[in-house]
């Protein structure tokens, strides 16, 4: 068979055509930010560039567009062009609305012009293309309506007014369900009589506009044929509209009084009689969107109030409808009018009122007396007697059926709906589009926006897209796996496998086992088990995954039927399902492995049975839901088996195979009353007074508060308040201090506050005065470890505010820039809520598992008792301890440290002579202490307290003393009689040691009892854990088992909020049940920067058209509640600072940024702190793309290397310096060329890092160096958030390569490179300095500075200075040889380093064995040896360890895939004294140096490294 034809190469333009280019032209003479001296205003430009392009990353809107806009020169182009660039940037997911923000004045008249174009006439001005661009800007308005700009506008088109567009009877009937409606009515009528003529009427086509453009909409569609061709403009038209109206009945404040209008404009009825839904290809789209408007728009919510509708009051008023048409039949009038409805009229609901009877019933009627009963149920006007109505029958039986018939209620379609993708979900563009999604057109997905329905709309919405997003992740593994195993026809007909896969199987035996019964009120199943068995003829790791399947584990059964001949060659560029011929798609859970005898293998501790043969049989779960459809499928439509066909089954890796569980939490949340707290529902929902949930406004606020450790001094404390008073109790300095208790005035949420009679406020002086107690921690005992841990860091003011926040009740978002000690605040504000409440439980939640372990080896390192702390789920293992934090490791600390406290409570027996054996348990410990220890301490008490006038003598303190001896291994003395008040003080802190010893003992006596280890680990979670740690993941997998054990928690601290997807913020809310109807949570405590990236979501489609990557964070962020924005870094010099602050309110710097050494001081050997360096074309290629969306640029790729290889050979620690790109190709070609240059010399290393800047987040070092990758488009960088954070990871140092004048004119990015091109943008060096440097930073060196104009130059430049190194080395080892004989020792240590270095001689490459830096062939060859790389092998797994084709043990070593000992930073001087003999032995000849070059030459390009990664 012929090999498919090559596509035609497509050549990237170069750096000179682009600058050529007719938009590039325009930019550079009207509006680019660097041309000083621009053109004026010319108004042919606008309908020039809207004729030929509309641009995409330039300045065109900001700069020029708005800029000169007015109602003297808008024009159909100038209004298109603000349209098609705002669409854009809402496209490119980049803020839009700022530039009309700044300029509001004209606003308003063009949102005017708008309205009108969009109703112009489709054959007029304004094409139907160009009205579906306004329709999509009307789109994105409403959808802004926190911006006041917009908000201002769009309210005129959607409040009460607009009822004006509804019939005279429907409108009357509505005002009769609302009757305070008809007072507001009245009100607008007379507000309208007052209103010159001309403003009546612009007011009442504002007013009138939905309902005019629904009918536009209607005739539009009514044009479509049903057969004939159709333009797409018009299906496109069709679409988006449809689209416009989900989103505004996706809204309460749009949905409030539209869903009035577009109930009485039929708009549902019309739609589904139309041609349109009835094309198959063209109308797919359409019905999808079309089933959505449908569910909006009978969603169970009360429109007016906004408050949601239980299924009893749905139930209501469906009977209400029905009767309502029942009470019009049986009316004395209608008897004659309508006498075939007599029987309707006398029978029951449930008899009449679904689509069948309601067809039936109303089918023989005649046109007239259908429109005549539509009319009198307000649906239709009422019908002149002598006239015959206009409507189709068809449309007016659609009319009274679809009102009248029965829904199944939502709960219901969710609960019959499976939760595993089938085929016809996986590969439907319409509801899960390819990786590639553009972003031009609609799609039928929900969206995440600011404001939701009710919290079933917020669930189901987000239930829908992590399914369909899991559904994309499936799609993928799925493509990855059936294409490696090479299914193809054989010559019977039947399936042969010309391949294997390691996450997939071919299935020998597939067989259904059990089907059990149905719950009564369920016509789906209980439980279908299913048996699969396979030929595990795999080498035998692979075969000890297959076997390692546990319970739970999610797999796939996939039916292919391939039609393509043994040895067809797999193109990933066509379709997939018709290469492989896939069929079916099934999901199925794991129950477990069956042994010899067909029993389950249950998981436990001991250890699985050892199977003969290959042959191995799973018992499988299959969904219940799926597996009756099925079937109903095949009994009522003679369709094909499903469960008979299945030939492959496919697993999945387990990080990333949990959408079930978190989709069965979700729905099970919507199966249950969700108790929200009172304080937080409207917030969540996204309606009501976004400060409501503040501490300042909660009823329960606290007024004195213990900040224990939090200040470190009385100073601290003063600064930590500015514009307060502060007021100590006492007033000797030397008490005055911490730990501190402040009084704070409350003041009452609720109104605003009475003046007095002057006009001020009555207690404005209270409200700034805080009280301050200084007290004193009670003694814990007498030995070192009883001292309590002391907070070190001196919080500043917000961080201050951040924590007394987080101290109160309520909602506290904290927002923290980077460096700005995020993970401090939240630590102190877990400790001090820890000592303040010590009955209350905290939950910690954070998205990654590297973010738990940094919060929790920060809170051990505070005051609390680790008896109290608890982690959960996996990734305890990375935490930097002996201790072992997990349920199972606290259990086996508990029982340890219960045999201590028995064995201290045996010492304490044995000091105070008490025979018998008080120390057995628990129990007998707890009678010991009531009968021997307390009676002796009373009795001790009644000794030496103060009786009567007499004075205490100070002796009897330590003469009464009974428990010196217990004591005597503390320090001593114990007592040191001084004081009365010191030596009580430490006797009473010695009982304190003793009493807690015992009160620990009652505690762990439940260990005694319980005798399983799960029974104590359940126990210690449920009752002994105050702070329990876990992952937004763990939570949202084991929320039913938490709920189960009855966990409960007063507060949740969320740190890297704004990296959390939405659903998964939320789930952690509801991990307890509720407590007498009400929720127990008091605080919820976000921190996190919705600066920075988002969530990661896969799918662009998702992500950019659904926006589910806004996590709960952002949205609250813009809907306005308020936030604590800390303001003070440390991690960064001022000067890289100010390349991010512009994002931030105010972010200054800390002290320290500006005082020590290491941020003063220079970087030796670079001219600058942070330098932008350009860089062209190299041989003419600037960016590359070998697969979709892989980028590279080897220009750029080389210079980061040779700058690297540059600050090492000057002494700088390899692991100091990590190198970030923006996309994953260009990582894994840095990778390759590390690899090839400098990876295994101990002279140069590899840097700490080699990785992508969204993996980078929450990461730092001191040197990075940052590739941008492209030179075409200025790609996802665009996202200020991604340029936040890529310049956001440097301390010291900051050097970017990229393509200056590509990047510098971007808007979003001024800010940044504005700063950064007001440098040379050549690479500034100075050879000469050596690391490290004392030059200040900002002085002039005095060394020779080299300005580097390329990457060839760069090249070089490395090539000459190593081998000067290597040469100054040699010499200086030649001169060691040659010492006196004085210096024996030292020369013994020569010649042993010299006989070990020429042992390891003989293995190394000769110089014909060594790769040159510029060698060419060496270059080409590398790459004909790579294998192809398949779009699905382009992203690097994390975890994934095993080889793959093309991998080297060195390529494994370079991703931290197989563990290297890196050898110790080494300075020149440190090479020079102490390495030389070994790098360069006597035998060792410079040109022998292993991976490095020879002189580059002009000719020779630089080695390309692999151009993608399998």
């Amino acid at each position: 068979m012929a090999a498919p034809a090559q596509p035609k190469k497509i050549v990237a333009p170069t750096v000179s055509q682009i600058n050529a280019e007719f938009v590039t032209q325009l930019a550079c003479k009207y509006w680019a930010p660097h041309i000083k001296k621009k053109s004026p205003f010319d108004i042919k430009v606008i309908e020039d560039i809207y004729e030929k392009e509309i641009v995409k990353s330039s300045q065109y809107l900001e700069n020029y567009l708005w800029m000169n806009y007015s109602p003297e020169v808008s024009s159909k182009a100038y209004l298109m062009s603000i349209c098609c660039m705002v669409n854009e940037k809402f496209r490119e997911n980049v803020p839009a609305w700022e530039t009309f923000k700044k300029k509001p004045d004209h606003f308003p008249f063009f949102f005017k012009c708008i309205l009108k174009a969009a109703l112009a006439e489709t054959d007029g001005e304004f094409s139907l293309h160009e009205q579906t661009v306004l329709l999509l800007f009307l789109d994105h308005c409403f959808n802004s309506l926190e911006v006041d700009l917009i908000r201002s506008q769009v309210q005129q088109l959607i409040s009460l007014p607009m009822w004006m567009g509804l019939q005279p009877a429907r409108l009357e009937l509505e005002l009769k369900k609302t009757p305070k409606l008809r007072k507001f009515w009245n009100l607008i009528k007379k507000n309208d009589e007052k209103m010159d003529p001309a403003a009546r009427e612009q007011a009442y086509q504002e007013r009138r506009f939905l309902s005019q453009l629904i009918q536009k909409f209607i005739c539009v569609l009514k044009s479509v044929p049903l057969s004939e061709p159709v333009t797409m403009d018009k299906v496109h038209y069709c679409e988006r509209f449809i689209e416009l109206m989900i989103d505004l009945e996706a809204l309460l404040p749009t949905r409030r009084w539209f869903n009035t209008i577009l109930d009485d404009s039929h708009l549902l009825v019309h739609c589904y009689l139309s041609n349109l839904v009835h094309r198959e290809e063209d109308g797919h789209l359409f019905s999808q969107l079309l089933d959505m408007l449908k569910f909006y728009t009978g969603f169970e919510i009360n429109d007016q109030t906004g408050n949601a509708l239980t299924e009893n009051e749905m139930t209501t008023i469906h009977y209400d409808r029905i009767t309502s048409l029942q009470v019009i039949e049986m009316h004395e009038s209608c008897f004659c009018t309508f006498p075939e409805l007599y029987d309707f009229a006398l029978s029951n609901v449930a008899e009449v009122d679904t689509r069948g009877s309601l067809v039936k019933l109303f089918g023989p009627l005649s046109s007239n007396t259908l429109h005549q009963v539509a009319s009198y149920l307000c649906l239709l006007p009422t019908l002149p007697k002598t006239e015959d109505t206009t409507f189709d029958k068809e449309f007016l039986l659609e009319l009274l059926v679809s009102r009248h018939e029965r829904r199944i209620s939502q709960i219901q379609q969710l609960n019959q709906m499976p939760l595993y993708p089938t085929e016809k979900i996986i590969w439907d563009e319409n509801i899960v589009p390819t990786e590639y999604y553009s972003g031009e057109g609609c799609l039928a997905l929900p969206k995440l926006n600011l404001q939701f329905l009710t919290l079933h709309d917020y669930l189901l919405r987000n239930f829908n897209l992590f399914r369909l997003e899991s559904t994309y992740e499936i799609r993928q593994d799925i493509e990855d796996s059936v294409s490696r195993m090479k299914p193809w026809q054989s010559e019977y007909g039947g399936v042969v496998f010309g391949g294997w896969a390691r996450m997939a199987q071919p299935i020998v035996a597939f067989t259904v086992v059990e089907v059990a019964k149905p719950n009564i009120g369920e016509n789906w199943p209980t439980r279908v088990r299913a048996d699969v068995t396979i030929n595990l003829n795999v080498r035998d790791h692979i075969k000890d995954e297959w076997e390692g399947l546990r319970k739970h584990d999610v797999c796939f059964l996939i039916t292919v039927r391939p039609t393509k001949p043994y040895g067809t060659k797999f193109d990933r560029r066509r379709p997939f399902i018709e290469q492989v011929g896939l069929v079916y798609v099934r999901g199925c859970e794991i129950q477990g492995m069956l042994d010899d005898k067909g029993r389950v293998i249950e998981d436990g501790p001991e250890p699985r049975p050892n199977l003969r043969g290959e042959s191995r049989t799973f018992r499988v779960f299959l969904d219940p839901n799926q597996y009756q459809q099925d079937m109903t499928n095949t009994i009522q439509n003679g369709a094909e088996d499903v469960y008979e066909t299945f030939n492959i089954i496919m697993r999945r890796k387990p990080k990333e195979n949990n959408f079930k569980a978190v989709l069965e939490t979700i729905r099970n949340l919507m199966n249950t009353d969700c108790v929200v707290p009172a304080w937080l529902h409207d917030i969540i929902l996204g309606y009501g007074d976004p400060s409501s949930a503040h501490y300042s406004k909660m009823p329960n606020q606290i007024a004195t508060l213990d900040f224990n450790d939090t200040f470190l001094s009385i100073e601290h404390l003063k600064t930590s308040f500015p514009g307060h008073n502060v007021k100590v109790t006492v007033d000797d300095p030397a008490l005055q201090i911490p730990p501190f208790r402040i009084t704070f005035p409350v003041r009452s949420g609720k109104g605003k506050k009475r003046k007095d009679v002057d006009g001020e406020d009555e207690d404005s002086e209270e409200a700034k005065t805080l009280i301050v107690e200084p007290h004193v921690i009670p003694n814990r005992g007498p030995y070192p470890y009883n001292q309590p841990k002391r907070n070190t860091i001196q919080f500043t003011h917000t961080q201050i505010e951040a924590i007394r926040a987080g101290m109160q009740p309520g909602l506290t978002m904290v927002v923290g820039p980077p460096g700005t000690g995020k993970t401090d605040v939240a630590v102190q504000i877990i400790s001090n809520i820890y000592h303040n409440f010590p009955e209350q439980r905290t939950l910690i939640v954070t998205h990654s598992n590297q973010a738990l372990n940094q919060l929790f080896e920060k809170i051990m390192a505070l005051d609390i008792d680790e008896r109290h702390l608890l982690r959960l789920g996996h990734g305890e293992e990375e935490l930097e301890t002996e201790k072992d934090f997990s349920r199972y490791g606290r259990v086996n600390y508990v029982l340890a440290r219960r045999i201590e406290l028995l064995e201290e409570v045996k010492r304490l027996q044995k000091s105070l002579g008490v025979p018998g054996d008080a120390s057995y348990t628990c129990e007998t410990a707890g009678y010991f202490f009531l009968y021997q220890v307390m009676s002796r301490w009373e009795e001790y008490i009644s000794k030496v307290k103060n009786k009567g006038n007499t004075s205490p003598d100070v002796t009897e303190v330590s003469t009464f003393f009974p428990f010196h001896e217990y004591f005597a291994n503390a320090p001593q003395p114990i007592f040191k009689g001084r004081s009365y008040e010191e030596d009580m003080e430490i006797a009473e802190g010695c009982f304190r040691h003793i009493k807690k010893i015992f009160t620990q003992l009652e505690e762990f006596r439940a260990s005694e009892l319980l005798r399983s280890g799960l029974d104590r680990s359940k126990y210690l979670l449920v009752k002994e854990a105050k702070i329990i740690a876990m992952t937004c993941t763990h939570a949202a997998l084991k929320r039913h088992d938490l709920v189960k054990l009855g966990f409960k928690y007063d507060n949740i601290l969320m740190e890297e909020a704004a990296q959390i997807l939405e659903i998964e913020t939320f789930i952690p809310l509801l991990l307890q049940n509720p407590q007498d109807g009400f929720s127990r949570l008091k605080r919820w405590i976000m921190i996190g920067d919705h600066h920075q990236l988002p969530p990661v979501i896969k799918n662009m489609a998702f992500q950019k058209y659904s926006n589910m990557e806004q996590s709960l964070f952002t949205r609250f962020v813009r809907i306005g509640v308020p936030t604590v924005d800390l303001d003070a870094q440390g991690r960064a010099r001022a000067s890289l600072c100010n390349l991010y602050n512009w994002r931030y309110k105010k972010l200054g710097n800390l002290p320290h940024v500006q005082l020590l050494p290491e941020f003063s001081t220079a970087n030796a050997g670079l001219l600058y702190d942070f330098q932008l360096i350009n860089v062209e074309d190299f041989q003419g290629v600037g960016e590359s793309e070998p697969n979709p969306y892989f980028y590279q640029n080897l220009g750029e790729a080389e210079y980061v290397v040779a700058l690297f290889m540059y600050m090492c050979l000057l002494g700088y620690p390899a692991d100091k310096i990590s190198i970030l790109t923006t996309y994953n190709g260009q990582k894994h070609l840095i990778r390759d060329i590390i690899n090839r240059r400098c990876g295994n010399n101990p002279l140069i290393g590899r840097p700490n890092k080699v990785t992508t800047v969204d993996r980078f987040q929450g990461q730092q070092n001191d040197y990075i160096l940052l590739s941008l990758v492209r030179t075409r488009a200025v790609g996802h960088l665009r996202d200020v958030r991604r340029l936040v954070v890529a310049m956001s990871r440097a301390r010291l140092g900051l050097y970017i390569f990229a393509r200056v004048s590509l990047f510098q004119n971007c808007f979003e990015l001024t800010p940044a490179f504005s700063q950064l091109t007001a440098r040379p943008l050549h690479l500034h060096i100075i050879p000469t300095e050596p690391f490290p440097t004392c030059r200040k930073n900002g002085e002039r060196p005095s060394h020779e500075v080299q300005v580097i104009k390329n990457m060839p130059q760069m090249a070089n430049f490395v090539y000459n200075m190593y081998m000067h190194l290597i040469q100054t080395t040699h010499h200086y080892h030649q001169t060691l040889l040659q010492l006196p004989p004085a210096m024996v020792e030292e020369g013994e240590e020569v010649q042993s380093q010299e006989t070990e270095m020429e042992t390891e001689e003989e293995g190394m490459p000769t110089q014909a064995d060594i790769p040159c830096l510029t060698d060419a062939s060496v270059s080409h060859e590398l790459l004909a040896s790579q294998p192809e790389a398949t779009p699905g092998e382009t992203e690097a797994t994390p975890g994934q360890t095993e080889t793959t084709p093309g991998q080297t043990q060195a390529t494994l070593v370079g991703q931290g895939l197989v563990p290297v000992q890196k050898p110790p930073p080494l300075s020149l001087r440190s090479l020079l004294l102490q390495q030389a003999p070994r790098l360069c032995p006597r035998r060792l000849a410079p040109s022998k140096m292993p991976h490095l070059p020879q002189r580059p030459n002009s000719q020779c390009q630089p080695f390309l490294g692999r151009t993608f990664h399998l």
